[in-house]
């Protein structure tokens, strides 16, 4: 069976285990089979690949911008001419539908855009004669080896928010992608290769907790970016900012789009569906909970079933497929789980996915679109992020109401409103506590030169990714202030014992 090894220093790299390497399985979600190994990596391949970039960073830190750049105009192309090879890739191991695997690939080559306009986004300061004969400029540096640690439901898009910028702005960088969905990592570490970029300056080691461990205690590693659940993101925080490092930390989620009585609704339950059933629902914005304001609740509640029961679930290769499988039976029986729970906790049950069997892949990991109505928020289903295909209906009589249940969640990563009355979304977007808002947008995940990131527990600390404050994040303020003694000013030759003060 295939092995998917590790890419350190420009190619694929063995363990450097002395005894038999570690490796686990990579499912086919759809069929239930194993279709690969993944190396884990132990504390010494995590050596060797930031002894590789930290060999890198020597150079390219001193490359010029016009050289980060071209690269990355070559990256951008390649990813662009390999978009369906990738796409299916991403679909063959996470399981999403491949149209869906497209989206997320053209969503991170965005990020590449971006960073190919660096030069623009590194532009320093400069001050003339701030005092007499001195002269002030700033300008940004990179950091030095940067390591991301990146989940399952985006294998492609999630990295491409953290290492275009972070090897655009002059750092080299170290990846732990999931395991579970390891081989895009790869092809896109190949792509960056053919792409001009020296080798040591992007690597890819794949594992488990063991090498996780070992890039946040590194000393070589001096910035971590990290996307997941809420408790690993707050373990990451902790351990990396006690090791000294710089780290972003995105947590979980559980969104809310609220429907008003004067949504067009037929518009606002195709987009609520899409966003609560796509890509099975392993999204950090999907939609889990969807607020019925007064009279919207029982038409609201009626169209998404029907409209829930309509969707197509089938392989992620399968063109006429809307939804493909979980990630893995784990994920599966976890969210099965839950909609039991939900309806011993008094929650109605519209619609039920459990035990769906797709034909010709009865062992797939499937569960099909499910609806919850009369979900209070002192259910679990309303409560923990199922991370699923599973959409909640929580009623409620006012806006306000819908504000402040919102307010009240610990997540606040992104949320909706569907209404024709600007007066209410101009309330609801200042209202809410809550990091990316759409108005008639279900998924406000913003663009490349904005930054993604919540607020509350879907943030650990205070740096999202991507745009500019990934610029931020990825480099560090320099400012110099000069002085030339030498010439007609007789005075600046002077020095005093007091503090030194503009003139």
């Amino acid at each position: 069976m295939h092995t998917i090894e590790h890419w350190i220093a420009g190619g694929a790299a063995a363990s450097t285990s002395a005894s038999a390497p570690r490796t686990a399985p990579v499912y086919d979600p759809a069929t239930g089979r194993e279709q690969a190994r993944v190396l884990l990596a132990e504390t010494a391949d995590v050596d060797a690949a930031v002894s590789a970039a930290a060999t890198a960073y020597d150079s390219w830190r001193d490359s010029s911008l016009s050289q980060r750049m071209r690269v990355m105009f070559a990256f951008r192309e390649l990813l662009a001419r390999h978009e369906d090879e990738l796409a299916r890739l991403v679909s063959a191991q996470h399981g999403k539908v491949v149209s869906d695997a497209r989206g997320e690939i053209v969503r991170g080559r965005e990020v590449v855009e971006y960073a190919c306009g660096i030069a623009d986004a590194l532009k320093g300061g400069y001050s003339d004669q701030y005092s007499r004969g001195v002269d002030v400029l700033s300008f940004r540096e990179p950091l030095g080896v940067c390591a991301g640690i990146t989940p399952f439901n985006f294998p492609a898009m999630v990295p491409l928010w953290m290492h275009p910028i972070a090897i655009a702005t002059g750092n080299t960088f170290v990846l732990k992608p999931s395991e579970r969905d390891p081989s895009a990592s790869n092809l896109i570490a190949q792509l960056y290769a053919d792409a001009g970029l020296p080798d040591g300056v992007f690597n890819v080691v794949h594992g488990d907790r063991t090498a996780v461990d070992a890039i946040l205690d590194h000393p070589g590693i001096s910035a971590v970016s990290f996307v997941g659940s809420t408790p690993v993101a707050t373990y990451v925080h902790e351990r990396a900012t006690a090791a000294g490092k710089r780290v972003q930390a995105l947590g979980g989620a559980k969104n809310h789009a609220v429907v008003l009585p004067d949504a067009d609704l037929d518009y606002a339950s195709d987009q609520l569906v899409a966003a609560a059933y796509g890509s099975a629902g392993e999204r950090c914005m999907a939609i889990s909970v969807a607020v019925a304001v007064g009279d919207a609740a029982e038409p609201l509640v009626e169209v998404l079933r029907r409209k829930a029961r309509a969707v197509r679930v089938g392989p992620g290769d399968d063109p006429a497929s809307e939804m493909g499988p979980l990630v893995t039976r784990a994920a599966q029986e976890r969210v099965e789980g839950a909609v039991a729970a939900a309806a011993a906790q008094g929650a109605t049950v519209v619609v039920d996915g459990r035990d769906l069997k797709v034909a010709g892949h009865e062992e797939g990991f499937f569960t099909g679109p499910t609806l919850l109505d009369h979900v209070t928020a002192a259910m679990d289903a309303y409560r923990t992020e199922i991370f699923g295909p599973v959409l909640a209906v929580v009623r409620v009589d006012t806006l306000d109401e819908a504000i402040a249940l919102i307010n009240a969640n610990p997540y606040g990563n992104g949320t909706a409103l569907f209404t024709g009355d600007g007066a209410a979304a101009r309330r609801f977007q200042r209202g809410v506590h809550v990091g990316m808002v759409g108005i008639n947008v279900p998924v406000p995940v913003p663009m490349a030169a904005y930054s993604f990131g919540g607020w509350k527990d879907s943030l650990i600390g205070d740096s999202p990714v991507h745009g500019p404050e990934g610029v931020r994040f990825y480099t560090r303020p320099k400012v110099v202030t000069t002085r030339w003694p030498a010439g007609g000013n007789p005075a600046a030759r002077g020095a005093a014992f007091a503090f030194p003060t503009a003139n």
